[in-house]
């Protein structure tokens, strides 16, 4: 039995931790702050309440094995709903396309109401992915792998010439899809330019398996973290809160602990699971990443009367700049919860950004509660970026950790372990922390 400190409480952390300890070892979780879950929290402003950070997840099958592997399932603990949208996208032009998921035959009707034959367009460029998903799923996120050691196969996924700003040119002359199929990428931050034409795998899960979400009433996306917690009680995980860890302890060339603002834990196995930078015995092994930002965001609860009906998730695309709208919030009666967060090159308030488009979305005079959080705000509340590494090219896929680090004995995992910020990414990234440590030789 091995004693493990997991540095970091956000959604990689508790994942991890839960999956060690119910390998049988000795856990202690460190969380910097006061509260576990990172951006899986509520803004809560009397009675308004808004996820803070993810809305919806995609791939529900790795939360689902999440809990299968460590305790009960998930369906005793919560549950998720399916979304019968993707989300709708609002253009320039005037026009719209409400993208429905888990559907081919639904998705090329709803985009062929943008023009006949773009339909099948779309299928084309979404269906090119099934391959590259099923090497990307066996080779890279289901099991722990080397570069020295990849077949040519995955090589060629992970490490394309073409950027997902080229692949989609090639697939679209219509400017429209190709603001949709970067979105993805766009909301996380990134250049599509500078992102390897794989990441647009993304739209082939929303279509195969949709896009999914826990009700308001149930708690948002934070009761996730919530159940996670009360998982790492189950699993006898020690926690400690409001300590802030320093750095590793190494001796003799491997770890042997951390040193905390409160004092050092002993460990034989360390997983980073909070951005390496923070950490200096790992920052020099991460030198050449760069953090992707959050976006600027807007808490907003809204006077009902006349405001548009929008579906959990509605993207407004402008020349450079993008919004996201997320409806999903729990507000009193004649109010509305709503999120807006704004990507691209913003130079104001992100509703005043939002009202110069044009369209229906002014919604500045129907504001009655309203939290601003700019990215540095949800950095310094979260103590890092969940959004993990910005990709850079090809070359990101090698230049950030994960699950194995360059200090024996130390692993990584979340979102800077991970080719993807959201949910699935992160979870599978601790499925593969656990998966790379093994279990304990003798259980507790």
């Amino acid at each position: 039995m091995a004693d493990v400190v997991v540095v970091g409480g956000g959604y990689g952390g508790l994942a991890s931790a839960a999956r060690l300890a119910k390998q049988g070892h000795a856990v202690t979780l460190v969380e910097a702050g006061e509260r576990l879950g990172g951006a899986l929290e509520r803004v809560v402003r009397d009675e308004f309440a808004w996820d803070a950070g993810p809305s919806s997840t995609l791939l529900p099958a790795v939360v689902r094995d999440l809990f299968r592997k460590t305790g009960r399932p998930l369906e005793r603990e919560l549950t998720l709903q399916h979304r019968d949208l993707v989300r709708e996208h609002r253009f320039v032009d005037g026009t719209s396309l409400r993208l429905p998921g888990s559907s081919r035959e639904a998705q090329q009707a709803a985009v062929d109401g943008l023009s006949p034959g773009l339909g099948e367009a779309w299928l084309d460029h979404v269906a090119a992915y099934a391959e590259t998903w099923e090497v990307l799923r066996r080779e890279h996120l289901e099991r722990p792998w080397l570069p020295s050691l990849a077949d040519r196969a995955t090589r060629a996924v992970l490490f394309p010439r073409e950027s997902l700003a080229r692949r989609t040119r090639r697939s679209f002359r219509d400017r429209r899809l190709r603001q949709v199929a970067t979105w993805a990428a766009v909301a996380e931050g990134h250049d599509p330019r500078q992102v390897p034409a794989w990441v647009g795998v993304t739209a082939y899960l929303e279509q195969r398996f949709g896009v999914w979400t826990v009700a308001a009433e149930d708690g948002g996306m934070s009761a996730l973290a919530d159940a996670l917690e009360r998982r790492l009680a189950t699993r006898r995980v020690d926690v400690v809160r409001d300590t802030r860890v320093l750095d590793l302890e190494l001796r003799g060339g491997r770890v042997a602990g951390v040193r905390t603002a409160a004092g050092t834990l002993d460990a034989d196995v360390v997983v980073c699971a909070i951005d390496p930078r923070r950490l200096p015995t790992l920052a020099p092994h991460v030198a050449r990443t760069l953090p992707a930002l959050p976006a600027p965001v807007a808490h907003l609860g809204l006077e009902a009367d006349g405001l548009p009906d929008l579906p959990e998730e509605t993207v407004v695309h402008g020349k450079d700049v993008a919004f996201s709208i997320t409806t999903g919030g729990t507000a009193p009666d004649g109010t509305r919860a709503w999120t807006v967060r704004g990507r691209g090159r913003l130079h104001e308030d992100v509703v005043e950004a939002l009202a110069r488009l044009g369209t229906d979305l002014d919604l500045r005079r129907r504001i009655v509660r309203r939290v601003d959080r700019s990215p540095r705000d949800q950095v310094e509340t979260w103590g890092g970026t969940p959004w993990g590494v910005q990709w850079q090219g090809r070359g990101t896929v090698t230049a950030r950790l994960g699950p194995t680090t360059p200090v024996p004995g130390v692993y990584a995992a979340g979102a800077h372990a991970a080719p993807g910020a959201g949910l699935p990414f992160v979870g599978l990234s601790a499925a593969l922390v656990a998966q790379a440590v093994g279990p304990a030789e003798r259980p507790r």
